[in-house]
C-alpha cells in the first residue's frame, strides 16, 4: 500500500495533465488535480454538452488531441467502447516520446483496443469508488482508496509518476495498491458482473417480483428488497460483514446464516466461475466490442426494458417524497 508520505506531488511540477472526457470521473480528476495545483487542461470533442461545464469550474478546454499534444501526461476517461475511435482519431498522434499515457482502467489496454508505442509510459490510477465520491472526499480532506499499475516505463520512473497523479486527486490519502493492467481490468469486470452490478440487480428484482407475485404491496417489497439494502451495505463498509451482523437483530442474523446459501449456491458460484473464465479468456471483452460495431442496439435494447420494470416505477413515485435523498452526482 502506498499513502501520501510515499508520493511527490513535485513530480508533476512543470507538467502538464490533459484529462481526456469530462464525465464522472474526468470530472473529479480535473478539479482535483487542479486544486492540488497542478497545470490541468481538458480534451473534448466539440459539440460536447461538457464543455460549457468544464469550462464552468475554470478549465481550459481543447479537443482531444490538440489536448494530447499539450499534455505531458494525458489520461484518457472517456467510456471504455469509445477509446479506440479517440486513440485512432487523433489523440495518438498527440502522444510524443516520453509521455505517459494514463488510464482509469485496464481494459483497452489489456484487450489491446489500444497500443502505444514503445517510447512513452503507460500506467493506470484506478480510485475504487465513483467519481462524485472521488470529489467529494477529497474536498472533505480524505481520499478515496485506488490501484496504481505501470504496464510500460521507458523514463524509469512511470510507478513515481503515478502515484504523483495518484496523490494529485486524493487516493494516497485513502491508500493505493499497486497491481497489473490484467488483475484490475479482470477483477473489475468480475466484480461489476457477478456482485456489484449484475448479481446484485438481479437478486433485488428477484426478491421484489417474489414478494409481489405473493401478494404483497409493491411499495413494501421496495423498501424490504432495495431501500434497506443500502443499510446493511453501508454497515459491511463500515464494519465487514461479521461487523453487520453485529448491529443487526438476532433473528435477522439466523436468517442469514441458515438460508443465504439456499439462494447463492452450487448454482450461483459456477455461474460466477463461468463469468470469470470469459472475462479471462477475452470472450466478454469481443462480445462487448462487437455490440459496439453493431451500434449497441441489444444494449439499448436491453437498457429500455429495464427501466421500464415495476421496480423503478414504484422507486421513483416513492424516491419524489424523500427529500433526504441527493440525485445530483456531478457539481
Amino acid at each position: 500500500m502506498y499513502y501520501d508520505d510515499d508520493a511527490d506531488l513535485h513530480k508533476l511540477d512543470g507538467k502538464s495533465v490533459a484529462i481526456i472526457g469530462y464525465g464522472s470521473q474526468g470530472h473529479a480528476h480535473a478539479l482535483n488535480l487542479k486544486d492540488s495545483g497542478v497545470d490541468v487542461v481538458v480534451g473534448l470533442r466539440a459539440g460536447s454538452a461538457s464543455v460549457e461545464k468544464a469550462q464552468s469550474h475554470g478549465l481550459r478546454v481543447l479537443e482531444p488531441a490538440d489536448a494530447a499534444s499539450e499534455g505531458d501526461i494525458v489520461m484518457l476517461l472517456a467510456p471504455d467502447e469509445l477509446h479506440g475511435q479517440i486513440w485512432e482519431g487523433g489523440l495518438r498522434d498527440g502522444i510524443a516520446a516520453g509521455n505517459m499515457l494514463m488510464f482509469g482502467h485496464g481494459f483497452s489496454i489489456h484487450y489491446q483496443q489500444i497500443v502505444p508505442p514503445p517510447d512513452v509510459d503507460v500506467a493506470l490510477v484506478a480510485p475504487k469508488g465513483p467519481g462524485h465520491l472521488v470529489r467529494r472526499q477529497y474536498q472533505e480532506g480524505s481520499g478515496v482508496p485506488g490501484l496504481v499499475a505501470v504496464h510500460q516505463d521507458p523514463s524509469g520512473d512511470a510507478l513515481g509518476i503515478a502515484l504523483a497523479y495518484a496523490k494529485g486527486i486524493g487516493c494516497t490519502r485513502g491508500g493505493v495498491i499497486e497491481t497489473t493492467f490484467k488483475d484490475e481490468t479482470e477483477t473489475d469486470l468480475f466484480g461489476e458482473q457477478a456482485v456489484l452490478c449484475g448479481g446484485v440487480t438481479e437478486l433485488v428484482r428477484a426478491g421484489y417480483e417474489t414478494l409481489v407475485d405473493a401478494g404483497y404491496d409493491p411499495r413494501l417489497a421496495y423498501f424490504e428488497c432495495l431501500h434497506e439494502l443500502k443499510l446493511i451495505v453501508d454497515l459491511m463498509y463500515e464494519k465487514g460483514i461479521a461487523g453487520m451482523r453485529y448491529s443487526i437483530s438476532n433473528t435477522a442474523e439466523y436468517g442469514d446464516l441458515t438460508r443465504g446459501k439456499r439462494v447463492i449456491g452450487p448454482e450461483s458460484r459456477a455461474a460466477m466461475k463461468q463469468l470469470l473464465s470469459e472475462i479471462q479468456s477475452g470472450d466478454f471483452a469481443r462480445e462487448w466490442i462487437a455490440e459496439n460495431r453493431a451500434g449497441q442496439e441489444n444494449f439499448k435494447r436491453m437498457r429500455a426494458e429495464q427501466a421500464s420494470h415495476q421496480i423503478e416505477i414504484v422507486g421513483r413515485e416513492l424516491r419524489a417524497q424523500m427529500d433526504w435523498i441527493d440525485t445530483d452526482f456531478h457539481e
